[in-house]
């Protein structure tokens, strides 16, 4: 029944605003107004401005009075991360993580997941730029790029096992590195010629590549930036310890929220798994991560809808603002659809990324982009240059695609985006 009373009678009984806001419920109106010759214009003018500094509030008020509804949620989801383009600095910096894959089809992830987020981005301009940015290559809660401040927390990563800083290998390399500014793992490879390991795969690497790459997760060195995909290596000096251990509980909090403010809301299967994941991001303080999970789940705001339990960041409300009239294209990780227990949930349908399962058996292709319109995920796509030209596979959940003339429009501004974002022709 609230909600269908008028706003300004809402507005009154919440208690933000005037009495003469509303005269018909009060017997006498305010001696001021009989006096004033410009009563109607003074009152309305005081209704407006009490009403624009306190809609907000009440309107969230009112909400809170309605169960929040999965609707609500796979709303908000949308709303929240796909925030106004701004600059690629701030776009990282308000991600906290961007998640970074090799695989080009048409474009790697992490430029499909900033083209979203950025004012007028081309793919590559991560990489391009990104010395420039103050930025660093890192683990998370995966491989990919993070702010300076997340960055922060992380490290050091002490007491990790090897490589230790005072091996003769590695302050040997540490000196090369040094005398030489910035190195190419190749130049290393031919100096000291340290052979061949097997890889996290099975296949064999350069043992140099495996010690660069382990030393850059220790903290000893930084990727300055990178070569036809190569990592280009530089000295990082050591960072600062924390504190205590009141300090590392703040460090180990301040980085889940982090990963909750990049994937909410997410369902509490989800939130453990992902604070359980950042002990790739603090392998030093594996231990400390159940008990930042029970303090988050009591930091978070929450709700249970449809008998799960959902969380999200103190302070955001749910469902958010309206979710624009357009068609997009998502990266495979994309904050939008990264975690699939939630994409099931919000969806109903289970997407795969299955640019690693064998042909034969792949449903969607083998580097499918969720398909999202308004604030549904209604199909897939599967993109392609071929003569120069972007070629454009696209599937549905229902068979067919949304029947109104407006999806149809947006799917074509939308292919359109993305031919310029990859610089073809038109």
């Amino acid at each position: 029944m609230l909600i269908r009373r008028s706003w300004s009678r809402v507005l009154l009984e919440a208690g933000c605003l005037p009495a003469y806001a509303e005269p018909r419920y009060h017997r006498r109106a305010p001696a001021f107004r009989q006096k004033s010759k410009h009563r109607h214009k003074v009152g309305s003018t005081k209704i407006r401005r009490h009403a624009r500094e306190l809609a907000r509030g009440v309107l969230v008020q009112v909400h809170r009075l309605m169960p929040i509804t999965l609707d609500d949620l796979r709303h908000f989801a949308v709303t929240r991360s796909l925030f106004m383009p701004t600059t690629l600095r701030r776009a990282v910096e308000r991600l906290g993580f961007v998640q970074a894959d090799p695989i080009r089809a048409p474009a790697r992830a992490q430029d499909l997941t900033l083209r979203h987020r950025v004012t007028k981005y081309r793919a590559g301009d991560l990489e391009r730029r990104y010395p420039a940015l103050g930025i660093e290559e890192d683990i998370f809660v995966n491989y990919g790029f993070v702010a300076n401040a997340v960055h922060a927390l992380m490290h050091p990563r002490r007491g990790i096992g090897w490589p230790t800083r005072g091996s003769r290998r590695v302050q040997d390399l540490l000196a090369f590195v040094r005398e030489h500014g910035t190195v190419h793992p190749r130049e290393v490879d031919a100096h000291f010629l340290h052979g061949t390991v097997t890889n996290y795969w099975g296949g064999s690497s350069s043992a140099t590549t495996h010690l660069l790459e382990a030393m850059h997760y220790r903290g000893m060195l930084r990727v300055a930036r990178r070569e036809g995909g190569i990592r280009i290596y530089a000295v990082r000096e050591p960072a600062s310890a924390a504190g205590g251990a009141a300090e590392r509980r703040a460090r180990v909090d301040a980085l889940v929220d982090v990963a909750v403010r990049k994937y909410a809301p997410l369902p509490a299967m989800s939130l453990s798994s992902l604070v359980s994941r950042l002990r790739y991001a603090v392998p030093q303080w594996r231990g400390e991560l159940k008990s930042a999970f029970t303090r988050a789940r009591h930091r978070l705001s929450h709700a249970r809808v449809d008998g799960v339990d959902w969380y999200w960041p103190a302070g955001e409300q749910v469902p958010g603002p309206p979710a624009p009239e357009r068609v997009l294209f998502l990266a495979p990780f994309d904050p939008v659809v990264w975690d699939r227990r939630r994409f099931e949930l919000l969806w109903a349908w289970a997407y795969r990324f299955e640019a690693y399962t064998p042909a034969p058996r792949r449903r969607f292709g083998y580097y499918a982009l969720p398909l999202l319109w308004r604030d549904r995920i209604v199909g897939w796509t599967n993109l392609s240059v071929q003569d120069g030209r972007l070629r454009c596979g696209t599937g549905y959940v229902r068979s067919s695609p949304p029947g109104d003339a407006a999806f149809a429009r947006e799917l074509e501004l939308e292919v359109e985006r993305m031919r310029i974002f990859l610089g073809l022709a038109g």
